[in-house]
This record gives structure tokens, sequence and C-alpha cells, in this order.
């Protein structure tokens, strides 16, 4: 998923720094304008450098419109689109409160119809896909904590708070008026919103013709008004039959950049493709047989995934919240939930049409200016595909929970968490690809088309910047597998794959990212990531090429019930 650190914090975070360099505020705008100082060291700094070009930063993004074919659906499956939308949008509003504060107060800030239309894009006034820089003037650096804590809250506070909610996925902390802490559950902090969501939901319910996807959406409905959540996590992992789906609520935690914990609103509306659905169900039952392979020490691979693991592909019909700010999601793999994933599996969503939309306008474009012209018939959709695919299938497989005690991974490495764990899927989907190729189990194209894909890929993620937790981990890969030998740069600048060195190198990055994951230590997880996500003069300037080219970096929608011919409820 696509989620952020500020450049003026990446040094400090990834020395353990994070609380000296920026915080969250309890209206966001609060982040705009004090200094860090030693009594506060969690508020956000000021940054004096102000970022113009927000017509030209608008070019960085394709506008995409949102459809498939609806005729696969029922007449009641339809009718649920628009209430479903509509659920969605209350993520939307969520997210905004959670990212920045104040929609309108932001929207407020900007001078003209391109900074307002950039603003809405990163949910504030700060750029996703550049670091987090703030590209309205007079604007501070984003508060790391966004708008999960106050802004003027010191480490030693939160440390002495005594709640045992305090780190939960579904609180916010804020200050009462007596200045002390105080914990509040998102069911009461967005009490308004979320009871209108959750009665949309159940009006979806009503019409839903798969008992399934009925139950769930009513569990999901209760969720919203308790904050418990497992439930109707549970009965989404039950979903197979369903030809609408829907991914709604409080997930990802990676818009929390002090302490990782806190879950930001979002929702995908999806319509499966059963076609596509079908090819990939035989892959879950390898899961188990893959695991046992990978090259790591057998403590480091010990776990079981789940058996009830899917594999399956969605056509999206609309984005909202979290997962609509700045590159968007093109694959999911969920729940979060660590037990769950071990007593059940993972459900890894395909999105087909996102993805397809990212390849066209992305990925082929980029391979046309750094990739050597004798391996670009090597750029596939297939083998896009089946990377980004496999990458999700890798989130449920490895290690959970750390060999010596020290809990789960998540929990031990912290803030370092997500880029680690995303560089394990990227790297590990890759080795899994390779070995399916080897027992005949994935035919279509040729591993060839896997590696130079994967590393035109590598550059496409790249470009999301250090704030991105992907964006991180392709900079630690490409800069191993460049140590490794995998491949290599032309006096023309563009990049060949040695396809004899490659394989080695996915071996060791697998290897090295599990170990870290496995012990839990991190400080030392912490100075690989220091040393290895460093961005090289070289590739700075090739990167600059595809700007200079007009390649987009990422896309927006066109969505809605218009876009998709119906009627709102």
């Amino acid at each position: 998923m696509n989620k952020r650190i500020t450049n003026a914090c990446l040094a400090l975070l990834i020395s353990g720094g994070l609380w000296s360099c920026g915080g969250s505020s309890t209206t966001a705008t609060e982040g705009d304008t004090t200094a860090t100082t030693d009594s506060s060291a969690n508020k956000a700094t000021t940054d004096t450098k102000e970022v113009s070009g927000v017509a030209s930063k608008l070019k960085d993004y394709q506008t995409v419109k949102l459809t498939t074919d609806l005729s696969q659906l029922t007449d009641k499956e339809k009718q649920m689109i628009p209430l479903l939308i509509e659920a969605a949008q209350l993520m939307d509003d969520l997210f905004w409160e959670q990212a920045y504060g104040d929609k309108s107060k932001a929207l407020a800030k900007a001078k003209n119809e391109d900074e307002k239309k950039y603003i809405a894009i990163n949910y504030g006034p700060w750029d996703r896909l550049d670091n987090n820089k703030p590209f309205i003037e007079g604007v501070g650096n984003k508060p790391e904590g966004a708008n999960f804590y106050p802004q003027d809250m010191t480490k030693e506070e939160y440390d002495q708070l005594d709640n045992k909610d305090k780190g939960s996925l579904y609180t916010i902390i804020r200050r009462k008026e007596d200045k002390s802490l105080e914990v509040i559950p998102y069911s009461v902090a967005y009490k308004e919103k979320l009871t209108k969501a959750a009665e949309l939901l159940k009006k979806a319910a009503e019409l839903a013709e798969n008992p399934s996807l009925k139950k769930y959406l009513n569990l999901r409905a209760e969720a919203f008004l308790t904050d418990q959540y497992k439930a109707s996590d549970m009965a989404w992992m039950d979903l197979k039959d369903n030809g609408l789906d829907v991914i709604i609520g409080p997930i990802e935690n990676y818009e929390d950049k002090i302490n990782g914990a806190k879950a930001a609103f979002e929702a995908y509306i999806l319509v499966k493709d059963k076609e596509w659905s079908q090819k990939l169900a035989r892959y879950a039952t390898l899961l188990p047989q893959l695991q046992k392979g990978i090259p790591v020490e057998d403590k480091y691979k010990k776990e079981t995934p789940g058996s009830n693991s899917q594999l399956a592909a969605f056509d999206v019909v609309y984005y909202a919240g979290d997962c609509n700010a700045g590159s968007k999601t093109i694959a999911v793999n969920l729940p979060n939930d660590e037990g769950i994933q071990l007593e059940k599996g993972t459900r890894r969503s395909q999105l087909k049409n996102t993805m397809k939309a990212k390849f066209d306008n992305i990925v082929v474009p980029i391979s046309n200016v750094l990739i050597a012209e004798d391996q670009r018939s090597n750029i596939a959709f297939d083998a896009f595909f089946q990377n980004v695919m496999f990458h999700e299938v890798a989130h449920g497989l490895g290690i959970k929970n750390t060999i010596d005690g020290k809990g789960t991974v998540r929990k031990a490495l912290g803030n370092t968490a997500s880029a680690i764990e995303e560089g394990k899927a990227d790297i590990l989907g890759l080795y899994m690809v390779t070995e399916l190729r080897k027992m005949k189990e994935l035919t279509e194209g040729t591993l060839q088309n896997n590696y130079v894909t994967f590393l035109a890929s590598i550059f496409r993620s790249i470009r999301f910047g250090a704030a991105s937790s992907h964006g991180k981990a392709n900079m630690v890969c490409f800069n191993f597998f460049q140590k490794m030998g995998a491949f290599t740069r032309g006096e023309d600048g563009t990049y060949k794959v040695d396809f004899e060195k490659f394989p080695e190198a996915v071996k060791g990055l697998t290897n090295k990212l599990l170990t870290l994951q496995g012990n839990g230590d991190y400080e030392a997880t912490k100075k690989f990531l220091e040393e290895m996500s460093v961005q090289s003069d070289v590739l700075t300037k090739d990167l600059a090429r595809l700007k200079t080219a007009g390649i987009p970096k990422d896309i927006v929608f066109e969505q809605g019930v218009d876009a998709l011919g119906l009627t709102a409820q």
C-alpha cells in the first residue's frame, strides 16, 4: 500500500529519532506554524522552502475512469453500489479528519484551482509523492502522527499515559481542558459519520443476495459502533462466491508515523473478475509448500499460513480515503491481524483495472526510457500482474512473530516495520514466481519477463519518494541488487538485467529481510534502512529524465455513480 514519511524527518526516523521531528495535531492546521522545541519534541517544524509549480505537479497524475462491465451483476447488486459509494464517501471524510483535520480549512489555503486540486489529491497541503513536502506557502512540515495525537505531545507524556488502549488501532489521543491526555475510541470521536455509515451498510445488506456478504456488511456496521472489528474481518474472509465486494473501515496504519499504531479509514468497492479469479485460485493451495521452501533458516519460517487463503481479481469502481491518497493501491492483502492470518490466511485481491492503467500509462513508458532496448520486449502485463499478485501473497508468508519472544514483528520493528514488510513482499513474491516457474505451475510468459518487468517497476515505485513505504522498500531493493550485480547501467543511461545474477540477488535479499523481521532487532533494521535507502546522484538524474519525458508518477480517478452509469439511491 502507499504511505508516507516526511523527507525532513527521514534521517531521524531511520535513526530512531521520530519523536523529535514532527507529530500530530488536534487539528492538523496547528502543524502549519510552530518549530520544534525541547519541551514539545513532537511539534511539526516550519519548512522555509516553499514548494512551487503545482500546475506541473498535477501532470504527475494521469486521470483514469473507473468502470467495469456491470452486466455480470444482478439488479440488487447494482442497487447496492450507490449505497456503498455513499458509505465510502464517509470514509473519505473521516480520513480527511485523520490525515489533516478540517478539509474546508485546507482547501481555503489554496490560491487557485490547481492548488485546490492538488490539495484534494494529497488530502492536505503536503505532496505525498515528494516526501510530504509542503506545496502551499506558509505551511510547515506534515505532523508525523497526522491528526491522531496532540501536536505538542511529547514522547515522555505518551509513555507516562496510563491507558491500555493508547496504542489501539481504533483510538485517538487528545488533550483535555486541564492539558492532560485522554484516549478516545473511534466510535466516540467519529460517532456521527460512523453511525451514518453503519446505516448505509445495513441498507446494502438488506439488498445482498449472497448470505456471506449480508453477514459481513451487518457485522461491519456493528464494528463501526463498537470498535470491535475481528468478527467482521473473519466474516470477510469467508466471502467466496460474491460478485460484489467492499473493503471498508479503519485498516492500514501507515499514516501514523509516530507509533505505526492508528488505523486510517478507507474504502474500495470491487466487482469480481470471475475469469481471472478462477485462474488464480489454484495458487492458494501451494502456499504451505512455498512457505517451506523460503531460503532462510527454519526458525524464520516455522509458522504455517492459514489454509483458507484466497487469490482473486477485481475491478475497482470506487476508491476512498487512505487508499486514494497520493499513489493508488493496485493490490490488497488483508486482514492485517496476525492471529486471523495464522488461523484463516488472508485474501489477496488483485485490482486488475487499476493495475492495467498503471502498466499502460507508467510502466511501459518508463521502460522505453530506462530499460535497455534489447530487453524492452520483456516488459509484459502478465509479468507485472504476476509480480504484484505474489507480492500480496508474500505478505501472508514468512514470519509474523519474532523468534525470541519480542512479540509480533510489527510491534518489535515499530516505525521501520512497514518499509521492511513491503520490501519482503516484493522480493519474496519474486522468489515465489521463480519457484512456481520451476514447478511448471506458472506458465504464462517467461521468467525473463518477470525479472525485467520487476526492474522497470522498481523505477515506478522509487518515484513515490521516501515518504512511501513502497518507495523506500524499492530503493533498498535497487541498491541491494546493484551491489549484487543483478543489473548493469549502460553508457546510454539504460539498465539491463543480468539473468544469471538476478536469482541470487533475489535469494540474498529474501534471506536478509526475513532474518531482520524474525530477529525483531529494531536497531539492526534501522541501520540497514539507513544504509540501503540512499538514492544516488546518478539515479536521481535518470529519474529526472522520466519527468522530462512527461511520464506520470501515478493516477487519479474519475469515479462514482455517474462514471458507472448508475442512479443514486
